[in-house]
């Protein structure tokens, strides 16, 4: 057969299938662009109160931080302790040298005898002086002259007397004592060292751990949004003693009793621009440890009026985050429409996997939280079923009031439509055209 002809053969048959294509059946009416409505569970919208948490890196700090110094100089004799044990208030640590300021004690006591010695002598010489100038024996300048030696002796006593009472002190600073009862720490100097008064003078610390202090700074930023919303009546904040404290431990373990704030300073740290921010926690069993971070979370305020919506119903859309609701086209029919929204915090806590939705929702909305992989914005939906509005756990706060990334949405069927919105998300799509 010619070349021509087969051509001509092959172009009939291109025709002949398009119009049985053009002729074919209509596409199915009442979907979005031929597709079937989608089966689709809402949600109704509603507000509830949600307890927040906020958390922070914290670190231990003693109740009571003390250096433990030297108050006299001279070698380093003994250490009496245990490095990194218990020690007990006026327990005996260290002990310099004794013999010179035993020396020092002895020479000021016998100042001390030698200035009563002279006072007695003074006051007898004054005595023996009185009855003689009452008889004109003896002039009155002779005997002012005993009164004032006298008092002079009386003066140079007490003077002796205080510098033995400093001799004493001295000797007793040679014996270093512990001011409280807390856990030591190593020793600064060994035996034989000079200690000198002054900077040189650190020989241990001590830190009492029961009750144990947790330091955490709370930003500028975030106390600003906490305020925020306090007066905006959105949070509700109990006062610092009311707050339940809790920490979790470096191994995620978290520690079975609760703190609370004691102190909340109002001053803004120029070098951190934070607020330092102070728990206390009962620490007998001494598993908390002065200088370890800890993660600190705030029990207490609660979140009034919040919408919250499943976190896999938040998708992401050109223009930011979106959520499915119901609404009517041209026909009355139920369809899905995108609807925008602003989100705050995420909610977790009693198996919750929320976001809080600052705006964009309405309580009554009907939200769709299943059945989302297979929507278009205008498509056509049937109700499958409907879920209660979520039981929300805790709003979780990050530090600097970040929200925990959440975890990935599930991937998409195989063969469904992308969920992301057109420009003109939101409005209702007209019928699929009839054949």
């Amino acid at each position: 057969m010619p070349d021509a002809s087969r051509l001509d053969i092959r172009l009939l048959a291109i025709a002949a299938t398009a119009v049985v294509a053009a002729c074919g059946p209509a596409p199915q009416q009442g979907g979005f662009h031929g597709f079937p409505p989608a089966d689709v569970t809402l949600m109704t919208v509603e507000t509830k109160s949600i307890p927040v948490t906020f958390e922070y890196v914290g670190q231990a700090l003693g109740s009571k931080e003390v250096e433990v110094r030297a108050r006299v100089g001279g070698i380093l004799e003994k250490r009496l302790f245990k490095e990194g044990a218990p020690v007990k208030s006026g327990q005996t640590l260290f002990v310099i040298d004794p013999k010179p300021y035993e020396a020092q004690q002895a020479s000021v006591e016998a100042e001390l005898a030698r200035a009563k010695a002279q006072l007695a002598q003074a006051q007898r010489e004054a005595a023996r002086l009185k009855p003689l100038v009452e008889k004109k024996a003896v002039g009155q300048k002779e005997y002012d002259d005993a009164v004032s030696t006298s008092e002079l002796a009386a003066a140079a006593v007490k003077a002796a007397e205080a510098n033995l009472s400093t001799a004493r002190l001295n000797l007793g600073y040679t014996r270093v004592v512990a001011p409280i009862t807390g856990m030591s720490s190593r020793a600064t100097k060994s035996e034989g060292s000079l200690v000198t008064v002054g900077t040189d003078s650190l020989l241990t610390t001590i830190s009492q751990m029961d009750p144990i202090w947790i330091q955490f700074n709370v930003s500028e930023n975030e106390k600003l949004k906490i305020d925020r919303a306090v007066a905006e009546k959105k949070l509700a904040w109990p006062k610092d003693e009311a707050m339940d404290v809790v920490v979790k431990l470096a191994d995620g373990s978290t520690l079975p009793r609760k703190g609370h704030i004691n102190f909340a300073d109002t001053r803004i740290n120029t070098q951190t621009g934070t607020y330092e921010t102070r728990a206390e926690f009962a620490n007998a069993d001494n598993v908390l440890k002065s200088g370890q971070f800890v993660r600190v979370t705030l029990n207490g305020p609660t979140r009034l009026n919040a919408i919250t919506v499943p976190q896999a119903a938040v998708l992401d859309g050109p223009q930011g985050k979106f959520v499915y609701v119901t609404g009517k086209d041209k026909d009355g029919k139920d369809v899905a429409v995108a609807k925008p929204v602003s989100l705050g915090e995420w909610v977790t806590g009693d198996g919750s996997n929320l976001w809080i939705v600052e705006s964009g929702l309405n309580a009554g909305d009907h939200v769709i939280v299943d059945g989302i992989a297979k929507l278009q914005p205008g498509g056509q939906i049937k109700l499958a079923a409907t879920v209660p509005a979520p039981a929300a756990g805790a709003i979780t706060n990050a530090p600097g009031g970040a929200a925990p990334t959440p975890p990935a949405k599930e991937p998409m069927q195989k063969g469904a439509t992308s969920s992301a919105p057109p420009a003109d998300a939101g409005k209702a799509a007209p019928e699929s055209p009839k054949k």
